[in-house]
């Protein structure tokens, strides 16, 4: 489990950085409402994280229905960090340690229980 931990950590050091300069390039220079900002951040980082998390992290197929059931779930997530910090004005900055965070742990625990679990 750790090693898989460990893993899943490092494509999501990479996930965070293109979500990251997405949602900074988005909230920067065309809409300054950081629940569109993190929803277009998550979305280019989810697909890299999927498709990375599939072949090297889990090692199991990367099907339609499990990428639909992954990115239905964190788009979720993602769109209700973004609009609670709009709703009380939280700098964005801190938007996307928070997120950021809560993703890595509760995306792992929904990756490797849900999405990418082995077939009984």
């Amino acid at each position: 489990m750790f090693k898989t931990l460990a893993k899943y950590a490092v494509v999501g050091g990479f996930n965070t950085l293109l979500h990251w300069v997405t949602f900074a390039a988005v909230y920067y220079s065309f809409s300054h409402d950081q629940m569109i900002s993190n929803f277009a951040g998550f979305c280019v980082a989810v697909t890299f994280s999927f498709f990375a998390n599939a072949r090297w992290t889990f090692k199991s197929d990367h099907t339609a229905m499990r990428y639909f059931m992954y990115v239905g779930f964190m788009g979720v997530l993602a769109l209700a960090c973004g609009y609670m910090a709009d709703k009380i004005g939280l700098n964005p900055v801190i938007t996307l340690v928070t997120f950021s965070a809560i993703s890595l742990f509760v995306g792992f625990i929904y990756s490797n229980y849900v999405v990418f679990r082995e077939k009984q």
